[in-house]
Parts: structure tokens; sequence; C-alpha cells
């Protein structure tokens, strides 16, 4: 453990972002020099925080059961080599999730009873940038090969962590991926401002070196058929994510100018990144209306912020979350308590408890403005509430409905659920042999730690298929947690 007194010598800090007049006018980490620099001067205190709490409810929160107070104390040691080791043994990519994930691991802080938690996500990402920085994170290519052969489908975090993990247990295997670069929403769905993109090239090229095959600008399903790829490799792993968006049928929602989040993101990473878009979608100078009060939400927030938008009004239809924890959200659960992103910091109002009833268009059949009205607690309208407000943007940001069917799913002939995700057991197999499922795609829109530890157990699965036994670790089935969201 680390310092058994840390905890009640020094409270919990972390670290300053860049200043929002800064920031606002590039696309770099909000953080100086990316998150893991800005936390050095304050990481080993922080780490030391970490108490002798007999059982570390920590795990709970964490899918990924990242071995928490152990590189907690390591760090406080200041054995910066043994702390990397041990976050690499759970986590394939600790640098994403120590930038993007909501830090489940901290709400379940037994610290966090009745002090403010332990830093866990900063530790995190301290530990595993100084790793790059000072060249510890190399290739670890398997020692011999299997002869067998694997097809991943999809390159977001769930596809690269099984085939990472595939790679390294001697398979070969090849990431399909049908944008023309590999990463799924990790590139094209995430805003530099939030995690740049060199972070995510610097670990493929670590993947291609350890012997990974990337095949991007394929679209399976089409040119490469379902059953051409059951012939071609011994396993499937389909990592298609949740990419179905969820629609707003209301009158007008046919006006120019409304366009779903995942739409307009994509375009705008690429154009921060130098690249040509044809007739980009971009804020400057509209009023731009956001619907959906998430993390999707909040990255188009920052996106517009930075594009030069002239307002940005985001809609929730849930009500005002609490300020703290609510008492029938109790310790070690995720609470739903009101929290701000760095996008919220910079720009932009919120407004809670709110429907959309109708978009207005301009004679040239563009949006120019929407009706909304109050909502109560079952989400009815509160009559005498209705009131416009100007957009001539509209972003859709309410979440994702389940993978594409048309093309490989169909193809292939698995079985959905009843909530049109591809149905698979506590193996991760479909119903088809030989066709496996990890993240989003099996599970539903989720979290980017269930993704890395479903694409974990996937792998662990599809080698135990391949082989008849395996040596990787396997976090648990997928039906033996609830959803945190």
């Amino acid at each position: 453990m680390a310092d058994p007194r840390g905890f009640l010598r020094y409270d919990r800090e972390v670290a300053e972002r860049r200043p929002v007049e800064e920031r606002v006018h590039d696309w770099r980490e909000v953080y100086p020099g990316g998150p893991g620099r800005a936390l050095l001067p304050i990481i080993s205190t922080q780490a030391s925080r970490c108490m002798d709490c007999g059982i570390p409810f920590c795990h709970q929160g964490c899918p990924l059961g990242n071995l928490i107070p152990e590189w907690n104390d390591l760090v406080h040691r200041d054995d910066w080599d043994g702390a990397m080791g041990r976050l690499h043994a759970t986590n394939n990519f600790p640098e994403f999730t120590g930038r993007l994930c909501p830090a489940p691991c901290e709400t379940a802080c037994v610290l966090g009873i009745n002090q403010d938690p332990v830093t866990i996500k900063n530790v995190e990402v301290a530990i595993i940038d100084r790793a790059w920085d000072s060249g510890y994170v190399r290739p670890r290519p398997p020692e011999w090969l299997s002869g067998r052969t694997v097809a991943v489908v999809g390159s977001g975090p769930s596809g690269l962590a099984a085939a990472q993990q595939l790679t390294r247990a001697g398979h070969t295997v090849a990431v399909y991926e049908r944008a023309e670069k590999i990463g799924g929403l990790l590139r094209y769905g995430i805003p530099e401002f939030k995690m740049e993109k060199a972070v995510l090239d610097r670990r493929l090229d670590q993947m291609r070196r350890e012997g990974t095959i990337f095949r991007a600008g394929v679209e399976v399903g089409a040119e490469l058929t379902g059953d051409r790829l059951r012939e071609r490799y011994d396993a499937v792993v389909l990592a298609i994510g949740s990419t179905i968006p969820r629609e707003l049928p209301v009158p007008g929602r046919e006006l120019g100018g409304i366009h779903q989040a995942m739409d307009y993101l994509p375009q705008s990473n690429r154009a921060s990144l130098g690249e040509e878009v044809a007739d980009q979608v971009t804020a400057d100078g509209k009023d731009v209306v956001i619907i959906g009060g998430g993390d999707t939400g909040a990255d188009c927030l920052g996106t517009a912020i930075r594009q030069r938008a002239a307002t940005i009004t985001q809609l929730e239809i849930l009500a005002h979350p609490p300020m703290s924890r609510p008492g029938h959200q109790p310790w070690p659960s995720y609470p739903m308590i009101f929290r701000v992103s760095s996008a919220h910091e910079e720009a932009g109002d919120r407004v809670y408890a709110v429907s959309t009833q109708e978009f207005l268009g301009d004679q040239d059949g563009r949006v120019r403005a929407l009706r909304l009205v109050e909502v109560d607690a079952s989400f009815q309208p509160v009559d005498g509430t209705e009131r416009e407000i100007p957009a001539q943007l509209v972003l859709l940001a309410m979440g994702f409905t389940g993978p594409q069917r048309a093309g490989l799913v169909e193809q292939l002939g698995v079985d959905l659920d009843e909530r049109g995700n591809v149905a698979r057991d506590a193996s991760y197999a479909a119903s088809v042999d030989g066709v496996f499922v990890a993240g989003d795609a099996g599970r539903g829109q989720s979290l980017i730690v269930w993704a890395i530890a479903e694409g974990r157990a996937a792998a662990a699965a599809v080698d135990r298929y391949l082989t008849g036994e395996t040596s990787l670790p396997s976090p648990i089935p997928p039906t033996e947690r609830p959803l945190v969201v």
C-alpha cells in the first residue's frame, strides 16, 4: 500500500487545464503538454492517498479489474516501471481510458464514502504517459506462431484489445476497418482536445510491430462478404460497435441543418488534422442546439466552440441532476450527479427537463429554430411552457440503438437479442460457429472500459476455441455485471 496516512495528509488535487481563453483557439489537448505531464508535480502525493482499505472496492467499479492499489503504491515508491507493468497487466490501452473513461472506479473508492476519492484516473494516465516518454512501452511480439488466423472486424477499443491479445497469443490477426484509417470512434468520434490522435497512432505502431495486420478502407459485408470472411479465417470477432443513431421523429426533421452527431464530429476531426473535407458542416457564426446531454453532446459542444459558434444550447430531457450522490444511489454504485467536462467550462448553456416538439424552417428549407416544452418527472409536457429558441445548426447526440444489421451481420446469419444487438453466450460466442462478439455490438452502447474488457475476454474465448486452452486473462463473462452508464 502507499502512505498509510496519505489520505489524512493530502487533499484531492487534479491537474490544471489550460486557460479557457487559450485552449478554445486550438485543437490540442486541454492539459498543458498532455494530462500525464500536467499531473507529474502532484502525482506522488495523490497516489499516496490510496488508503489501506482492506477490500479495494475500486475493483468493483472497474470492469477491467485494474490493480489500482498496487500501482498507486508503486508510484508512491517512485517505481514507475513496476507501475506500468501492473497497469498493463489488466489494460491494453491505459492512455485511452486515462483520458476518456468517466472513472467508475473513483465513485467506488472506499475513501469516497466520506471524503473526496483518490484520483485514480489521473494516476493511471500519468503512469502510462511517463512510460511512453521514457521508452518503457515496447512491442511484445509472440515467441511462436500458432498457424491459426483470426479476423477482427472493427478497430475501436474493443477490436484493438482483442487483436492485440490474440496477436500476442501467436495467432495471425487481421483487423478490418471500413474507414480510411484505423481507430474507429477513437479516431473519428473523439475530438483532438480530448485525445490527440498521436496518442492512438503510437499504440497502433506498437501493434504493427507485434505483428497485427491492419486493413483499412475495407467494407466487410460488401467487397469482402461474410461467407468469404469465414472461409478465409479460422475465427471472426465482431467488434463493429453500436452505430445506428437514435432518431428524433418530430415535425421538421427533414429540414437542412439537422445532423446526427456522428456525421458532424468525424468531419471536424478530419479538418482539425488538416485534411480536406468537402461540404463540411460547421458551427461558424451559427446558433447551435445540441440535443443530448451525454459525452457525445459534450464533444459536440467543445467542437462547436472551437468552430466559433454564435451561441450554443445543450438540451436534456432529464431533470437537472443533483450536485452530490443521492440517497437511492449509494456507494459504491456510479451516481448520476451533475458533472462538468472541459467543454462545459468553456461556453454554452445547459437546459434540463425539456423536450423538442418541432423544428421550424425558413423559406430555403433550412432549420431556423426549434420549439421545445418543459416536461415533468414522467416526461409529460407541462402546459404553458412552450417556447422557441433560434437554431441554424442542430446536432442530435441521443445515443445509439445497436449495430448495423445490413451487410455483414445479415450475411453471417447471427442471432440478435431483444435489443437488436448481436446475441452471444458467456464465452462471447455468437450463434454461428467460429464467430465471436465483443464490445458495443453485443453489449449495447457503453463505456470504453467495458469495450476493452470485452475485447480481452473475447480474445481469451477465441484462443480457447482455436487451441483448446488459453493463458490469456479473461475478465468476467458479459452476463455477470449490470451495465454502467
